[in-house]
């Protein structure tokens, strides 16, 4: 991760804050944040109390949704182009709305805490006006590893870090077969086929 050097689509746990440290090694990262997490903060706020507040940034949040899916499988020059036409100037009526009810509301009451977490992450979640090539959320990246998260207690079994090891390693190439439309188990098969056939390391 010390030579890597980018975008990176994230949600807020703190451990990533230590990618965009002053003091870190290594080239620029920059933290895209998901809105889909915002949203969730908000929507927990209307579900569990009568909160228009929370209602509205939650249709504020939609109307951004619904460009993203009109754009959805466009270049990302077209993407970045419609979203500075279209989204921008949501995002800024967004942040004015924003700005207006954190003054308004407790930071304690839950939609106060709600706000404040949209606030913290404002800049990370606004990045996606850039670059056509960020997405909203990182649904996609999440969807990817359920799974996985699914399997956790079946992993119990690794027993060991060097366990753990291969488990992760032999997760990734499933996960990553997957994405490059690959079957698993018929890569896997013919992968140790012909390591046991003698095929070199390299």
């Amino acid at each position: 991760m010390q030579d890597f050097a980018g975008i990176l689509q994230v949600d807020g746990y703190a451990g990533y804050n230590r990618l965009v440290q002053p003091d870190r090694a290594g080239p620029p990262i920059q933290l895209a944040y998901c809105w889909a997490h915002a949203c969730r903060k908000l929507f927990e706020v209307a579900r569990n109390s009568t909160a228009p507040c929370a209602e509205d940034g939650l249709k504020r949040i939609a109307e951004l949704y619904k460009i993203e899916a009109e754009i959805r499988g466009l270049s990302s020059e077209a993407r970045l182009a419609i979203r500075q036409d279209q989204s921008a100037q949501k995002i800024a009526a967004f942040e004015t709305w924003l700005t207006h009810h954190r003054a308004r509301v407790s930071a304690k009451c839950p939609l106060g805490e709600a706000l404040k977490y949209t606030a913290k992450y404002w800049a990370g979640l606004c990045l996606f006006l850039t670059d056509g090539r960020i997405e909203m959320d990182n649904n996609t990246v999440e969807r990817t590893i359920r799974p996985i998260a699914l399997n956790r207690k079946n992993a119990l079994f690794a027993g060991h870090d060097a366990g753990a090891a291969n488990w992760a390693i032999i997760a990734s190439l499933v996960e990553t077969c997957k994405l490059n439309a690959i079957e698993p188990h018929a890569y896997l098969t013919q992968t140790l086929r012909a390591i046991v056939n003698g095929h070199k390391q390299s």
